[in-house]
């Protein structure tokens, strides 16, 4: 089993870069960062996690920055999105901070992304909420041309440019893990077709996360591919917890960390630790 650990990294909480060097010191080996550019003020769309919305998503780093800050003082940790929001961002510039990030790392990124929830915070930045899904696979899609190819081009209904030079390609091959989130209806398609691996939250997956992995596994089968991996968020930090996602056939287990000081955030980080057994 691997252990991860995921933040918000706000402008309140433990540094990015203190966290990850606590995170490796202790044995951990990842830590994933959530993105929110904003939160527009109108709240019309109910946050999935049922109670009022929390302060730290108005308040999260830009991700690739507080991952560079945990590559530059981390030798093996893992850092990642947990999750990138794709069908907020230009897919060219995009693709240039994923390769830009990992190869900096020396192809240490993982590139976990999601389809979002806010649907004004989409609609901001001219997503439309009911083709984003659509929106994301085409950037995705387009990325790996340009991580891959010396010359890439696209041509697609959202996406869509003639052959261009982008460099530097990132350090992992063919390009870091694409690790999708989300657990809907579509979701294990999605992984099939341009994912390395899946990534839900346990506690919004129900008790239909196992059958979900078995029917992954088994759709990978039939496409002809290996058993893809499966990482998942909110694990809680009990040794029972662990056996029975270890038994579901989940690889990475993350931990969800509390965006607080040092003070508080270092004692939680052991625990988890000794939980793990690291």
């Amino acid at each position: 089993m691997k252990y991860g650990v995921q933040m918000f990294p706000t402008d309140y909480a433990i540094p990015p870069h203190d966290l990850a060097r606590a995170c490796e010191d202790l044995g951990f080996e990842s830590l994933f960062f959530p993105e929110h550019t904003h939160i527009p003020t109108s709240r019309r769309t109910p946050w999935p996690g049922g109670a009022p919305l929390p302060m730290e998503y108005s308040h999260t780093l830009d991700p690739f920055v507080a991952a560079g800050a945990a590559f530059a003082v981390t030798k093996n940790l893992k850092v990642g999105t947990g999750i990138c929001l794709v069908m907020e961002r230009d897919p060219i510039t995009l693709a240039k901070e994923v390769a830009s990030v990992d190869f900096l790392s020396g192809g240490r990124f993982l590139f976990g992304i999601g389809g979002g929830w806010n649907e004004e915070e989409m609609e901001n930045h001219g997503t439309k909420p009911t083709l984003r899904w659509k929106i994301l696979r085409e950037r995705i899609l387009a990325m790996k041309e340009i991580w891959t190819k010396d010359e890439a081009e696209y041509h697609g209904k959202f996406v869509n440019f003639d052959p261009i030079w982008s460099w530097p390609k990132p350090a992992a091959k063919p390009h870091p893990p694409i690790l999708v989130g989300g657990a809907g209806p579509r979701t294990l398609e999605r992984v099939i077709e341009y994912g390395d691996g899946w990534m839900p939250i346990g506690g919004r997956s129900g008790a239909v996360l196992g059958q979900m992995i078995q029917e992954l596994q088994q759709k990978a089968k039939d496409a002809g591919r290996g058993p893809i991996p499966v990482s998942v968020f909110g694990v809680p930090p009990s040794q029972e917890a662990i056996e029975n996602y270890a038994a579901m056939g989940v690889e990475r287990c993350i931990f969800g960390l509390r965006p607080e000081p040092a003070e508080k955030a270092i004692p939680a980080l052991k625990r988890y630790a000794e939980v793990a057994g690291l």
